[in-house]
Protein backbone atom coordinates (compact mmCIF):
# COMPACT_ATOMS: atom_id res chain seq x y z
CA UNK A 1 0.00 0.00 0.00
CA UNK A 2 1.45 3.58 -0.96
CA UNK A 3 0.64 6.96 -0.07
CA UNK A 4 0.94 9.18 -2.60
CA UNK A 5 0.11 12.32 -0.48
CA UNK A 6 3.38 13.82 -1.54
CA UNK A 7 3.18 12.84 -5.48
CA UNK A 8 -0.55 14.34 -5.30
CA UNK A 9 0.85 17.39 -3.39
CA UNK A 10 3.57 18.06 -6.10
CA UNK A 11 1.12 17.66 -9.18
CA UNK A 12 -1.12 20.34 -7.50
CA UNK A 13 1.36 22.13 -7.54
CA UNK A 14 2.93 21.77 -10.60
CA UNK A 15 -0.81 22.58 -11.96
CA UNK A 16 -0.79 26.03 -10.05
CA UNK A 17 2.19 26.74 -11.75
CA UNK A 18 0.87 25.89 -15.12
CA UNK A 19 -2.24 27.89 -14.24
CA UNK A 20 0.19 31.14 -13.20
CA UNK A 21 2.10 30.37 -16.49
CA UNK A 22 -1.15 29.84 -18.78
CA UNK A 23 -2.14 33.29 -17.28
CA UNK A 24 0.66 35.49 -18.03
CA UNK A 25 1.21 37.49 -20.96
CA UNK A 26 4.67 37.46 -21.24
CA UNK A 27 7.02 35.03 -20.63
CA UNK A 28 10.84 34.74 -20.45
CA UNK A 29 12.68 33.29 -23.53
CA UNK A 30 14.88 30.13 -21.78
CA UNK A 31 18.14 30.22 -22.14
CA UNK A 32 19.62 28.26 -24.94
CA UNK A 33 19.34 24.93 -24.46
CA UNK A 34 16.24 24.53 -22.05
CA UNK A 35 12.68 24.27 -22.52
CA UNK A 36 9.87 26.29 -23.17
CA UNK A 37 6.48 25.88 -21.32
CA UNK A 38 5.20 24.09 -23.80
CA UNK A 39 8.26 21.27 -23.65
CA UNK A 40 8.27 21.35 -19.69
CA UNK A 41 4.90 20.00 -19.76
CA UNK A 42 5.37 17.66 -22.31
CA UNK A 43 8.38 16.24 -20.73
CA UNK A 44 6.57 15.64 -17.52
CA UNK A 45 3.60 14.22 -19.32
CA UNK A 46 6.08 11.73 -21.00
CA UNK A 47 7.88 11.09 -17.65
CA UNK A 48 4.23 10.65 -15.75
CA UNK A 49 2.66 8.52 -19.09
CA UNK A 50 5.94 5.96 -18.53
CA UNK A 51 5.53 5.95 -14.55
CA UNK A 52 1.89 4.82 -15.41
CA UNK A 53 3.40 2.42 -17.88
CA UNK A 54 5.70 0.81 -15.15
CA UNK A 55 2.79 0.94 -12.38
CA UNK A 56 0.02 -0.89 -14.99
CA UNK A 57 2.93 -3.50 -15.91
CA UNK A 58 3.07 -4.31 -12.30
CA UNK A 59 -0.40 -4.50 -11.88
CA UNK A 60 -1.04 -7.04 -14.81
CA UNK A 61 1.58 -9.19 -13.15
CA UNK A 62 4.44 -8.02 -15.70
CA UNK A 63 7.94 -7.15 -15.43
CA UNK A 64 8.80 -3.35 -16.33
CA UNK A 65 11.70 -1.45 -16.40
CA UNK A 66 11.70 2.82 -16.90
CA UNK A 67 14.05 4.69 -18.91
CA UNK A 68 13.02 8.62 -19.51
CA UNK A 69 15.38 8.70 -22.45
CA UNK A 70 12.63 9.11 -24.63
CA UNK A 71 11.08 11.94 -22.64
CA UNK A 72 14.02 13.88 -23.60
CA UNK A 73 13.79 13.90 -27.38
CA UNK A 74 13.05 16.83 -28.28
CA UNK A 75 11.46 15.66 -31.55
CA UNK A 76 9.06 13.72 -29.75
CA UNK A 77 8.19 16.32 -27.16
CA UNK A 78 7.23 18.42 -29.68
CA UNK A 79 4.82 16.12 -31.28
CA UNK A 80 3.45 15.47 -27.77
CA UNK A 81 2.57 19.27 -27.52
CA UNK A 82 1.07 19.59 -30.49
CA UNK A 83 -0.60 16.38 -30.41
CA UNK A 84 -2.30 17.37 -27.27
CA UNK A 85 -3.37 20.62 -28.89
CA UNK A 86 -0.32 23.15 -27.37
CA UNK A 87 -0.41 24.34 -23.53
CA UNK A 88 -4.10 24.13 -22.43
CA UNK A 89 -4.01 20.50 -23.66
CA UNK A 90 -0.89 19.40 -22.08
CA UNK A 91 -2.58 20.86 -18.49
CA UNK A 92 -5.62 18.95 -19.24
CA UNK A 93 -3.60 15.52 -20.03
CA UNK A 94 -1.22 16.51 -17.15
CA UNK A 95 -4.03 16.74 -14.36
CA UNK A 96 -5.50 13.59 -16.03
CA UNK A 97 -2.27 11.50 -15.87
CA UNK A 98 -1.99 12.67 -12.68
CA UNK A 99 -4.90 11.28 -11.33
CA UNK A 100 -4.26 8.24 -12.75
CA UNK A 101 -0.75 8.10 -11.19
CA UNK A 102 -1.84 8.72 -8.13
CA UNK A 103 -4.84 5.89 -8.46
CA UNK A 104 -2.34 3.61 -8.24
CA UNK A 105 -1.89 4.58 -4.22
CA UNK A 106 -3.65 3.13 -1.19
CA UNK A 107 -4.94 -0.03 -1.63
CA UNK A 108 -4.34 -0.35 -5.68
CA UNK A 109 -1.26 -2.00 -5.48
CA UNK A 110 0.15 -4.63 -2.69
CA UNK A 111 3.12 -3.89 -1.06
CA UNK A 112 4.88 -6.63 -2.51
CA UNK A 113 4.18 -5.27 -6.16
CA UNK A 114 5.39 -1.69 -4.88
CA UNK A 115 8.67 -3.52 -3.81
CA UNK A 116 8.87 -5.17 -7.11
CA UNK A 117 12.33 -4.64 -8.71
CA UNK A 118 12.80 -1.73 -11.26
CA UNK A 119 15.28 -1.47 -13.71
CA UNK A 120 15.91 2.20 -13.79
CA UNK A 121 18.04 4.33 -16.49
CA UNK A 122 16.93 8.22 -15.65
CA UNK A 123 19.18 11.13 -17.41
CA UNK A 124 19.04 15.13 -17.42
CA UNK A 125 20.85 17.08 -20.39
CA UNK A 126 22.76 14.32 -21.04
CA UNK A 127 23.78 13.10 -18.34
CA UNK A 128 23.61 9.96 -16.33
CA UNK A 129 21.42 10.74 -12.78
CA UNK A 130 20.52 7.30 -11.67
CA UNK A 131 21.33 3.61 -13.40
CA UNK A 132 20.08 1.37 -10.48
CA UNK A 133 17.07 -1.33 -9.79
CA UNK A 134 14.82 0.40 -7.51
CA UNK A 135 11.20 -0.65 -5.87
CA UNK A 136 8.62 0.33 -8.27
CA UNK A 137 7.45 2.64 -4.96
CA UNK A 138 10.98 4.27 -5.85
CA UNK A 139 9.32 5.99 -8.95
CA UNK A 140 6.70 7.38 -6.94
CA UNK A 141 9.40 8.91 -4.81
CA UNK A 142 11.44 10.00 -7.20
CA UNK A 143 8.61 12.00 -9.13
CA UNK A 144 7.42 13.52 -5.62
CA UNK A 145 11.19 14.78 -4.23
CA UNK A 146 12.77 15.59 -7.27
CA UNK A 147 10.87 15.47 -10.89
CA UNK A 148 8.30 17.42 -10.40
CA UNK A 149 9.28 20.15 -8.14
CA UNK A 150 12.21 20.67 -10.50
CA UNK A 151 9.50 21.19 -13.21
CA UNK A 152 8.08 23.15 -11.17
CA UNK A 153 10.57 26.07 -10.76
CA UNK A 154 11.45 25.48 -14.44
CA UNK A 155 8.14 26.68 -15.70
CA UNK A 156 8.03 29.36 -12.79
CA UNK A 157 11.55 30.84 -13.97
CA UNK A 158 9.83 31.58 -17.16
CA UNK A 159 7.83 34.08 -15.76
CA UNK A 160 9.00 37.64 -15.76
CA UNK A 161 10.30 38.77 -12.53
CA UNK A 162 7.34 40.95 -11.44
CA UNK A 163 4.87 38.21 -11.76
CA UNK A 164 6.95 35.36 -10.42
CA UNK A 165 5.73 33.34 -7.59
Amino acid sequence: MSDTTALREAYDSLLEAVGTVGASAHLRTPPPGEWNAEQILAHVCLVTAGTIAAMAAVAAGEHTTYDNRHALDTWTIDRVAERAGGFSGLRERLRRQADILCGFGGPALSDAELDSPVPLLGLSAGTLLNEAVVPLRGLFEGLADIEIPNHTRQLLALLPESAAV
